[in-house]
């Protein structure tokens, strides 16, 4: 299921419109990252919350595929986010790991870090839900 959420990723528009880009994927585990630009940030010039929420559900969502039988496809069912701290660096880096792997659910857990992933700006706690098997 490697090969195929690298295929799915490269189909959201979404991750695309925010240069976000895997970075790492192995059973379980995924990283994203993303530079910092104008069109990401808020009034102070931090990363918007949104840009972090979103690509610690994809890092989720593609981790968590990983984890699923072949011909599989996710959708988040729920996740909460927590904001730490402002994101002031130029690059961030989003972890999204598996937890637990049902045969439905999968829930999983995410953090944004610093390039280095020293500092921690914020975390997820996700449900990430197994669609049937395409045939």
């Amino acid at each position: 299921m490697i090969e195929e959420a690298k295929i799915s990723f490269d189909k959201q528009g979404f991750m695309k419109t925010l240069g976000a880009e895997i970075i790492h994927i192995e059973s379980g585990l995924l990283k994203i990252r993303c530079e910092k630009h104008s069109g990401l940030t808020q009034q102070n010039g931090f990363f918007h919350a949104g840009v972090l929420t979103s690509i610690m559900d994809v890092a989720c969502g593609y981790a968590a595929l990983t984890t699923m039988p072949t011909g599989s496809d996710v959708l988040s069912v729920e996740f909460k986010t927590n904001l730490m701290r402002p994101a002031i660096a130029d690059v961030i880096i989003a972890t999204g790991t598996v937890i637990k792997s049902g045969k439905t659910l999968v829930f999983c857990e995410a953090k944004v870090t610093d390039e280095k992933e020293e500092t921690i700006f914020a975390t997820l706690q996700g449900t990430m839900i197994c669609l049937k098997t395409k045939n």
